[in-house]
C-alpha cells in the first residue's frame, strides 16, 4: 500500500535533530493536519543551518487545521512571524495563560528580527490576537467533525513555565473507524517547581511524541537548590559584593524571585530586609507583571503564601528596570553603592 494510505503520520520540522526550532507535522489525511509549534533555532542548532533558510517554512500551510502552542519560549514559537508569511491563516490554539504571554514574547521577537516601527508591530500583533483560541486544560476542543474526520485536541499542565502544556490529539477516520491518539510532550518540567502545578501524567496514547533535552540527566531537587542559591548569596554578601544571575526573561526569573522570597522570610533579619533585589531587564519586568496577573493558574503552594499576607512575586525588596536609561542609571548605583544586592 503507497504510504499516502497510512494515517495519522508524522513529519518534524524540528526539535527532532536539535533541541530547538519544535516543529511536529501531524497528517491527519492527504488534505488535513495539524501543527504543534512552530519555533526558532538557537544556539548549536542554528549554526548548522545557513542564514534565512532556518526560517523558510518549507511545509504546506494550506492544509493545516490549527497551530497548536506547547508554551512561549521562543524555540517553540518564534517561526510564527515567518508562518503567517507564508499564508496560514487558521486557529493558534493554546492555553490561557499562554494567550496573555504569547504576544509579548512575539513582540520581543519582532523588535529583534525585523522592524522596531511600533505601527508595524501593532499591526502584525493584532493580526496574531486575532487568530488566538485560547483553551482551559482538561477540555476537549473539536477542530473538525463531519462525515470524513472527527479531530480533538486537548491541553494538560506540562509544569515547563506558566501556561505550558502537552497536547492530546484524538482523530477518528469515519470511514474505517479508526482512532488514534498522538500526544506531544512539548517541553515538561519537573515536580515541585515554583508557581506551577505539578503536571499529571496521560493515561495513555498509541504515538507518543516526546520531548528528551534532558533525559540522560538527575535533577537535583528543589530543596538543594535553593540551598546551594542560599550559599552563594551568603557568601557573597559576607564579602560585600553583588551577585548577578542570568537568567531567561520567562520562567527561570520568576522562579527564582519566587526562591527569593523565600530566603527573605525565612532569614528574617534586618539586613534580609535591606537587601535589593533588582531585575535589570525591561522584557522580564513585563513578564514578572502579567504573571502576577495571572495568579489564578499559580500552584497551591503559592496561593497559600498570597493568603498569608506574602506576594512571591511583588515584595518590598524587589526594584525591576523598566527601560535604558533606568538601566544605565542601575549601572551607576551599583558602582557607587555599596549596600548587598542580587
Amino acid at each position: 500500500m503507497p504510504d499516502s494510505l497510512f494515517f495519522p503520520r508524522l513529519s518534524h520540522h524540528g526539535g527532532a535533530g536539535g533541541v530547538t526550532g519544535s516543529c511536529h507535522r501531524l497528517q491527519i489525511s492527504d488534505d488535513r493536519a495539524l501543527l504543534v509549534d512552530c519555533g526558532l533555532f538557537q544556539g548549536q542548532d542554528a549554526d548548522h543551518v545557513d542564514g534565512f533558510e532556518q526560517l523558510k517554512v518549507t511545509f504546506p500551510v494550506d492544509d493545516v487545521l490549527a497551530l497548536v502552542v506547547t508554551h512561549v519560549h521562543i524555540d517553540h514559537i518564534g517561526r510564527l512571524p515567518y508562518l503567517l508569511a507564508a499564508g496560514y491563516h487558521g486557529p493558534i490554539i493554546c492555553s490561557v495563560p499562554s494567550s496573555r504571554l504569547l504576544p509579548l514574547v512575539i513582540e520581543d521577537a519582532l523588535k529583534i528580527g525585523f522592524t522596531r516601527d511600533r505601527a508595524l508591530i501593532e499591526r502584525f500583533l493584532a493580526e496574531v490576537e486575532g487568530h488566538l483560541v485560547a483553551l482551559d486544560y482538561r477540555e476537549w476542543h473539536t477542530l473538525v467533525d463531519d462525515d470524513r474526520h472527527r479531530v480533538r485536541v486537548r491541553l494538560q499542565r506540562a509544569g515547563h513555565i506558566l501556561g505550558s502544556c502537552y497536547v492530546e490529539v484524538d482523530t477518528l477516520d469515519r470511514e474505517s473507524g479508526e482512532r488514534h491518539r498522538t500526544l506531544f510532550s512539548g517541553d515538561l518540567g519537573a515536580p515541585y517547581a515554583p508557581l506551577l502545578p505539578a503536571p499529571n501524567p496521560p493515561w495513555g496514547c498509541d504515538t507518543l511524541v516526546l520531548e528528551s533535552t534532558y533525559g540522560d540527566r538527575c535533577h537535583e531537587d528543589r530543596r538543594h537548590r535553593r540551598a546551594r542559591l542560599k550559599a552563594a548569596i551568603d557568601r557573597a554578601l559576607a564579602n560585600g559584593g553583588t551577585v548577578v544571575i542570568p537568567a531567561f526573561s520567562i520562567g527561570r526569573t520568576q522562579e527564582l524571585l519566587y526562591e527569593m522570597e523565600t530566603l527573605i522570610h525565612q532569614a528574617g533579619s534586618r539586613r534580609s530586609r535591606e537587601l535589593e533585589i533588582i531585575v535589570d531587564s525591561p522584557l522580564a519586568a513585563r513578564f514578572t507583571a502579567v504573571y502576577r496577573e495571572l495568579r489564578p493558574w499559580w500552584d497551591a503552594e503559592a496561593h497559600a503564601r498570597l493568603r498569608a499576607g506574602r506576594h512571591p512575586l511583588s515584595f518590598e525588596n524587589l526594584y525591576t528596570v523598566d527601560s535604558h536609561e533606568e538601566h544605565e542609571r542601575t549601572v551607576e548605583y551599583l558602582a557607587e553603592s555599596h549596600r548587598p544586592r542580587w
